[in-house]
């Protein structure tokens, strides 16, 4: 099993409140599996991927990543599993406003300490795979909405990871734009990537493998997944 939380718990204290946003989840992904998770605002979803992504540790339960157990890793090997394992796409794209699609794309590679030539050869490789070969230099100011989330995958492919975490990815974008990128996400996952989205979109849920629902902070195993 590539993704395995086991009764995974995760609080959050403030003064003296404490806030229990998982309950005790269990979650598994076999690798190249395409999964959806669904649930109401506050239900835990982007807790779930924050963890799954190793952007946060469980307070309590157990994270297997292919069979390393996630909890007793130090900073610096969470860190190299974000780089290296780990694409994120998020719904606000999280691109750097004065940087050029070229070099948002490439940030990832220089944390990874890439040469120049093969950070160039890569960049280039996965802006062409998402359709912007042509918009190499132009910033944010200067993309529509689906250009800046076409550019945020780039960003997340660029280190050639394994998983892709996408947190409400077509969010900010209208339905043809959106649907652009689903179909982005359907030809990463006949490459083989494992790929998990956290969505609102019926539409796009029905298209994965798997809908998961979460609800109040646990798996919902009552009812209809939508």
């Amino acid at each position: 099993m590539l993704i395995d939380l086991k009764r995974v718990e995760k609080s959050y204290v403030t003064g003296s409140v404490e806030f229990k946003a998982l309950k005790g989840i269990d979650f598994q992904a076999r690798k190249g599996e395409y999964v959806a998770i669904v649930g109401p605002s506050g239900s835990g979803k982007s807790t779930l991927m924050n963890i799954i992504g190793c952007l946060d540790v469980p307070t309590a339960g157990e994270y297997l990543l292919e069979g390393n157990p996630v909890n007793t890793m130090t900073s610096n090997q969470l860190a190299d599993i974000r780089n290296r394992r780990v694409g994120f796409v998020f719904q606000a794209f999280n691109l750097l406003p004065y940087a050029t699609a070229f070099e948002n794309v490439e940030v990832p590679l220089l944390f990874a300490r890439v040469n120049g030539r093969d950070r160039r050869r890569r960049v280039t490789e996965v802006l062409s795979r998402v359709g912007l070969a042509d918009k190499l230099n132009n910033k944010p100011t200067e993309m529509s909405g689906g250009e800046m989330q076409r550019t945020a995958i780039a960003r997340a492919l660029a280190n050639e990871p394994d998983i892709i975490l996408a947190d409400e990815p077509t969010g900010n974008l209208d339905s043809k734009s959106g649907g652009e990128i689903v179909k982005i996400f359907d030809e990463l996952r006949e490459l083989g990537k494992t790929i998990i989205i956290i969505t609102h979109d019926v539409n796009i849920a029905k298209r994965t493998e798997r809908i998961v629902k979460l609800k109040d902070g646990l798996v919902d195993t009552n009812g209809n997944m939508l």
